[in-house]
Parts: structure tokens; sequence; C-alpha cells
């Protein structure tokens, strides 16, 4: 299986995905579609229709237990959309098959006088436009979201340990003012959990109303019905227990416009920005020897000199979130477009919003696994900082305007850019400086690696 393989998610990636294919693969879709399609024939027999008599403690029992699938049952769908079984020809329409499988599944049941009300006045779309939504909620909540909170929880925890630890920023690529690894990081972690937070809230929207949104062949049968409310009433039932929301669409064609598809999509995007620059970040600070990475006994970095450890979980993650968002992008601008009532070009990228998760998946784990092997050298970076001194130009200017010199910006450019600065030579144009002693000893205390500002403090998370 592992050679034979097209995907690394199914392959090499596999051990990475955790929970997702329980959550979005085909099994986890086939059964959310029997949940609807039961869920549907439950409500119906509640609303005293001629044809369908009202549902049984025990017959609610069997309803709610078809959409536990063995490997036989997904057998049997299978065979009935491409092949046929048991005399029934092969459909060709995933949904259609979904029915066929639940009346045979009923025939030999107290329910089978009531196989009619089955898939009855649906559209397939209604079937999967709610199955797509619960999959996209669940692999949000379930997944992504406690993948996330590990990151989160990694960086502030990281931020903390390392809030004290100076290090010389760089704007530009170039020696700017010193700040601190845990400052740097603490950005990562509040950038990340204003989009968790965003997150938390969305919603998906899906579609549930006959043909084209109009629940034409609901009225034209039981005119008298609040078909919209049945409608809510059976989207409520399916809700029980999520955190992330789904809702019906109040109006719509034959789909569900997805215009909450896009809002989620984006939300992860942004999410994965967030992640690719970190990832960066920590390989740029691993080449500049300011992060240190654990050797792993065994491990190789490269097949042809030994001493290398290479930052390889980074750039791991860092590719898996760009491959991740391309999906994202794709969809965000796919599936909000459907052409007139309907056309089924969306159909074949609507069964590929499970790879995005995955690559996501895996990106995160080995962005973790990264997060989990690095120390920052301390030592490293605090002579780094003490070996820019030119970075208090910035102080001493600002302290020289508050003191009322005149043009002192000027005089700090002209005397440090471009040449070559040492502490004592900051001295020396300080002794030389025509303001008060008190100002110059305030010049003087000032440390390359004490000029921190409030870069602890914004570290360990506070902000006012």
């Amino acid at each position: 299986m592992e050679n034979t393989v097209l995907s690394p998610l199914d392959g090499r990636y596999r051990g990475k995905l955790g929970t997702l294919r329980g959550y979005m693969g085909e099994a986890a879709f086939a059964a959310a579609r029997i949940r609807v399609e039961t869920t549907w024939l439950e409500v119906l027999c509640g609303l005293k229709l001629p044809f369908l008599k009202p549902l049984s403690r025990s017959e609610k029992k069997i309803l709610a237990e078809l959409p536990v699938l063995t490997e036989k049952d997904l057998a049997v769908l299978r065979a009935l959309e491409f092949d046929g079984y048991q005399g029934i020809p092969a459909t060709r329409h995933d949904v259609k098959a979904v029915e066929y499988f639940l009346q045979l599944k009923l025939k030999n049941t107290s329910l089978k006088n009531r196989l009619n009300g089955l898939h009855f006045a649906l559209t397939s779309e209604d079937v999967n436009s709610v199955s797509y939504a619960f999959l996209l909620a669940d692999g949000v909540e379930k997944v992504l979201l406690p993948a996330l909170e590990k990151v989160r929880q990694t960086l502030a925890k990281l931020a903390v340990k390392e809030a004290r630890s100076v290090l010389l920023a760089r704007t530009h690529g170039q020696p700017a003012v010193p700040t601190t690894f845990g400052k740097e990081v603490r950005v990562f972690e509040n950038r990340l959990s204003r989009q968790i937070a965003q997150l938390k809230k969305q919603s998906v929207s899906c579609k549930f109303g006959g043909a084209v949104g109009n629940f034409n062949a609901h009225t034209a049968t039981f005119g008298k019905i609040n078909w919209p409310r049945v409608a809510d009433q059976v989207i409520g039932l399916l809700n029980k227990n999520r955190k992330i929301k789904i809702y019906r669409t109040s109006v719509s064609t034959q789909v569900d416009p997805r215009d909450t598809y896009a809002e989620l999509f984006d939300n992860l995007r942004r999410i994965n920005v967030i992640l690719t620059d970190l990832s960066r970040d920590m390989w740029l600070y691993i080449s500049a020897g300011l992060v240190r990475q654990q050797a792993v006994k065994g491990e190789v970095g490269s097949s042809t000199m030994p001493q290398k450890v290479n930052p390889i979980d980074f750039e791991n993650a860092e590719g898996n979130l760009q491959l991740a968002n391309a999906l994202f992008g794709l969809f965000s601008t796919k599936l909000p477009i459907s052409r007139l009532q309907r056309d089924l070009s969306d159909s074949t990228v609507l069964r590929n919003m499970g790879l995005s998760f995955g690559y996501t998946c895996v990106a995160y784990d080995s962005l973790l696994r990264g997060l989990g092997k690095i120390a920052f050298d301390r030592a490293a970076a605090l002579d780094e900082v003490k070996n820019h001194p030119e970075v208090l130009a910035e102080a001493y200017q600002t302290i020289l305007r508050a003191a009322g010199m005149e043009g002192p910006y000027e005089k700090l450019r002209d005397f440090t850019r471009g040449h070559a600065i040492t502490y004592e030579k900051l001295q020396q144009f300080v002794n030389q400086l025509k303001v008060s002693a008190t100002v110059k000893k305030q010049l003087r205390a000032l440390k390359p690696e004490n000029y921190i500002g409030l870069a602890e403090k914004l570290a360990r998370g506070n902000y006012d």
C-alpha cells in the first residue's frame, strides 16, 4: 500500500493526520449522508403525514445506529454506486446509492412500510450540503482547533521562558535596536490568538430546500406544512453537542452559496500565513546560530555532511502550509460560484477539501515538533547585541531631543551611519556633548543589553 499511494497524506504523512480521517474521510462523509437521511425520515414521521406513522422508541434506535458503518457497509455502498448489488444496477450516483443502501438495511425491520419516506422531496444536494457542512465543522472543531491551541500554548510558554533573553532586532535585515526573544515569540502567539478566536466563532451554512431551494415538491404534496421550519428542525437535531454550528441558508438555488466556506477557509489561510511567517523566522534564527536545535541520536541531517542538523521541521511546516493555502485559496474563490441554479464543477473540488485540512495537520505537527527541539542561545544573542553598540543611537538622539539639543538626529546619523562603532567611541561622543551632567549620566547608563524597553513585560503578555 505504502508503495502505491499517490498522495503523501496516505503515505509518509499518514501518521501525522491524527483523527482527521475519522471526521473528514470518505467513511465520515458516507456516515454524514446517512445521518441526514435518517434524521429527515425521523422528522417526517413526526409530522402525522398519511403515509408515515410515528416512530417507536426502538425504531428511533434503529435509525440512530445506521450511521455507524462497518467495512462491509462501505463495500456495499461502493458496489451500489459502481458495480450493482443484489439485483440493483449500478447507480453511478453516490446519494442514490445511499438511499438504496438504507432501503436494504430497513427492508427487514418494522420500518419497511416507511421506505417511501427515505429521501422524500429531497435533492442530492440537500444531503450533500448538510453533510459537507458537518465535515467542515468537525474538521475545525475536533482536529484543527485542538492542534492550534497546542501551538499557541507552546508559543506562550516559550515567550515567558525567554522574556528577558536579549536579542538584536533586525529591520530590513540590518541591526536595529535590542528586543527579547520572548517578546518576538509573543508577537506570533498574539496574532494566532486573535485568529483562533475568530475561528471559534465561525459557522457553516448549508442548503436544505429541494431541487432549486423553493420546497417545490414539498408544498405540491403537502402545502399546509411550514417546510422551512421543518428543515430547520432537522438541522437543529443534527447540531446537538456541536461548538462549530451549521445553519440553513434561508434562500438559495440548488446549492448553498457557500460564502461561509470562503470565510472559514480565509480564516484558516490567515492562520497558516502567520505560522509560515513563524516558520521562516525560526529558520533564520537557526541559520544565524541564535536558536540551537537538539540533535536526535541516529538522525541524519545530510547524506554527505555528517555534522548537519537541518531545520527540516520548520521547512516541512512551511511547505505544507503553502500547499494547504493554495487549496484554501482555490476553495474560497471557486465554491461560492455556480452557473445559474447549479453546475457540477464544484463536485470534484468539494471532495478535495479534506486534503487542505490534511496538509494543515501535517504542518502543525511539524511545527510543534520543531518548537519542541529548539533552545535559544542566550550567550550568543547577548554577544551579538554587545557587538552592535550603535543600536544606542536611537536612544541617544531621543534623549538629546528631550534635553533641547539642536539637531541631535543629524549628529548621531553622521557619527554612526556607515562607521564601525564601539562602546568606547560612544562614550567619547557623550563626553564632548554640550549638555548637562545629568543628561550625560543618563546616556552613559545605557548599554545595548539593557535597552529593551517594555519587551520583557510584553513577552509575559502584559500589554497595558
